[in-house]
């Protein structure tokens, strides 16, 4: 989703977005930061993305396509249980967020304002059907975007609150799976078999990795397009 022309700014713009959001936070960096960090004028920035909510919104698309490549090569050889892939992914999410307050600010807003929440919603909503259909089979579409609405927000909530001595990581992640799961009615057997499933890896490592992978990508976007 580029504003105006210039695959080059586009490609310069996202990078140093990328790396100025990760260091600092959506709210606390600014367009003029990045048109500096790009190399490229501030005009020229502000005609590709024209706000820097459409820059976050570009951001989205390869953040969520790193987490799903991630969870993919993670399960590989694991299991093909779709309800445990979702478990899987969703708590990676939630051990990338919590890896940095800058990054739990950038996925705060990400989960907040109306662009990228739409985003989010469109890319989920299909994966949560094909997830999940198979045991809510008279759910459709719309039925599906409704319960995204309601777990993404579940989501969000989870990943505001930062982990303390007593709210841990592994009760925020239990406790994320038992109430998400409610909303799409999966059994709790097969709830405390999620919860166990992904205690077994190692996220906090996994997590750095898919950071990277996004870094890396949106490199070579930008030699390509340079």
């Amino acid at each position: 989703m580029a504003y105006g022309n210039g695959a080059e700014y586009r490609a310069k713009g996202l990078y140093a977005a990328a790396k100025l959001l990760l260091e600092k936070g959506y709210s606390n960096t600014t367009m003029k930061e990045i048109a500096k960090a790009a190399g490229i004028e501030y005009n020229a920035l502000n005609r590709t993305f024209r706000f820097k909510e459409n820059i976050l919104a570009d951001l989205v698309t390869y953040v969520l396509r790193e987490q799903f490549a991630s969870a993919t090569k993670l399960l590989a050889g694991v299991t093909d249980d779709q309800i445990l892939y979702y478990a899987a992914e969703t708590t990676l999410q939630l051990y990338i967020v919590e890896s940095s307050e800058h990054i739990r600010d950038l996925y705060g807003a990400a989960y907040s304002l109306p662009t990228t929440t739409k985003i989010i919603q469109d890319t989920i909503t299909g994966k949560l059907e094909n997830i999940f259909k198979e045991h809510l089979p008279d759910l459709e579409s719309k039925d599906f975007y409704e319960r995204e609405i309601a777990s993404g927000g579940i989501m969000r909530g989870f990943m505001t609150i930062p982990c303390d001595r007593y709210f841990t990581m592994e009760r925020k992640v239990a406790a994320f799976l038992q109430t998400t799961f409610l909303v799409y009615e999966v059994p709790k057997k097969k709830i405390q078999e999620a919860i166990e499933f992904v205690s077994q890896f190692d996220y906090p490592k996994v997590a750095q990795d898919t950071i990277n992978a996004m870094l890396n990508n949106l490199t070579n976007i930008e030699k390509i397009e340079s």
